[in-house]
């Protein structure tokens, strides 16, 4: 049986994301197919890597995603098909693989050339369906194109160091489902820039020097109180190891979310400073 994923921009009330199962099953019978998501804002790369980053690892090696987002064909957005952390990524090459590959380098990379045979205005559909399922039947990449061992790389997914100013800066990525904003400053990198430093971290003209592990240690030793706590607003590293602003318990119908409370948004700026000879506070808030 293959497993191949599905991670779009097509949401799911227009025929393309059934379309494009349909032809899967008609070239694999016995495929699982498994829905990412479709709800990606249209176009929008830096959301797309962040989701992936933090989805293909649940899935088993061998695990073929199909990615559709901004996937039109065109001299500046090749398609693309590589192998990494023995999975396989059939998707344009908008930059969208960069976040998935800033740790690890694909094993191997080729440019998708069977263009010449199919005229198709819905790549997904008419090309990435047909690579995908060769690969599921154990076709070798090269087979389906040219070797390459570049891919477009997408700057804006990686935050800057400022060494002189003993800072980070970096920026919003993504807003989730409950309003949270997650930045691309990762754990890791302020744990190696800032080397048990204190810290500022700065978001608009709102600020935090704590950074929580959960989000209830905001409660602190008044958990039987933690309803006092709702809607405040706090830094956490999340799940997948990146810094996260969140109101605490957002509801977005009645509190609303850290998006919408503190005005930030997609690409906004968010700068860590470090404060020289003094340890950070990790501890929650009394």
């Amino acid at each position: 049986m293959s497993l191949i994923t599905l991670t779009t921009d097509f949401g799911t009330k227009d025929h393309f994301v059934g379309a494009v199962k349909g032809a899967i099953y008609s070239e694999l019978e016995d495929a699982k197919i498994v829905d990412i998501t479709h709800e990606i804002t249209p176009f929008n790369i830096t959301e797309t890597a962040y989701i992936l980053k933090n989805s293909y690892k649940s899935f088993p090696k061998g695990t073929i995603h199909i990615i559709g987002v901004d996937s039109e064909l065109s001299e500046d957005n090749k398609h693309i098909a590589l192998e990494l952390d023995g999975h396989f990524f059939v998707c344009p090459d908008n930059g969208l693989i960069s976040m998935i590959a800033s740790e690890i380098n694909p094993t191997k990379i080729v440019e998708i050339n069977i263009h010449d045979r199919i005229e198709s205005s819905f790549p997904v559909l008419d090309v990435f369906v047909q690579v995908a399922c060769f690969i599921a039947r154990g076709g070798n990449l090269t087979v389906i194109g040219r070797e390459i061992t570049e891919f477009k790389k997408l700057v804006e997914i990686q935050p800057k160091v400022n060494q002189a100013q003993n800072q980070i800066i970096g920026g919003v990525i993504y807003i989730d489902n409950y309003g949270n904003v997650i930045t691309n400053i990762s754990k890791k990198m302020f744990n190696d820039i800032g080397k048990g430093r204190a810290f500022k971290a700065t978001a608009r003209r709102y600020s935090f020097n704590t950074i929580f592990t959960k989000y209830n240690e905001i409660t602190g030793k008044n958990s039987h109180k933690s309803h006092q706590f709702d809607g405040q607003k706090l830094a956490i590293f999340n799940t997948a190891g990146f810094l996260e602003i969140a109101i605490y318990r957002s509801n977005l119908d009645t509190v609303g979310g850290a998006s919408s409370l503190l005005g930030l948004e997609y690409r906004d700026s968010v700068i860590i400073e470090f404060i020289n000879d003094s340890k950070p506070d990790f501890s929650p808030l009394s």
